[in-house]
């Protein structure tokens, strides 16, 4: 089942957390010093803020999937809707290891789609080598060579695992 996702950019992390807490009646799921996030159920939402010095406000949107090949399905749905797809496979990401595909909408927005199979100790990963701009672990689309569809939806979950990206 898919579980939307929305990750904000944050100023204040304990003032924005004591505000969701009461928002959504909940306690984040994963916290750290620049980070939380909650799992909610309803509304069915991975719900994420992050203090890392980007510009308050949204960062991206997103869907998590429980599976590989839901991951594929979606993948299949955003090459229908047209735009480049960025993969990165099993990326470090606001602590968390993932499968993702990394797409704009036609106003720029920035859309995730993704996998998370495990955790990860550190916001993002520290290789040079990743896409990522560190920042918020989304990938600066512009910078990046896109893939055609079909290579980027094979890379992203059927392809032999790297350590980043």
């Amino acid at each position: 089942m898919n579980r939307f996702h929305v990750h904000l950019n944050v100023a204040d992390l304990a003032g924005s957390i004591r505000f969701y807490n009461e928002l959504f009646g909940a306690e984040p799921v994963v916290r750290k010093p620049d980070y939380a996030k909650w799992m909610l159920e309803d509304p069915r939402i991975n719900f994420a803020i992050s203090n890392t010095g980007r510009t308050p406000g949204i960062d991206h949107l997103g869907l998590q999937v429980d599976s590989s090949e839901e991951l594929v399905a979606l993948g299949k749905r955003l090459e229908a809707a047209g735009g480049s797809l960025i993969p990165e496979n099993a990326a470090i990401c606001c602590y968390a290891q993932s499968d993702k595909t990394w797409t704009e909408d036609p106003q720029g927005t920035r859309w995730e789609t993704f996998h998370s199979f495990g955790e990860a100790t550190t916001y993002h990963g520290a290789d040079a080598a990743c896409a990522t701009d560190g920042g918020s672990c989304t990938p600066d689309v512009q910078a990046m060579a896109p893939m055609p569809a079909t290579t980027a939806i094979a890379a992203s979950c059927c392809a032999p695992k790297s350590t980043c990206c």
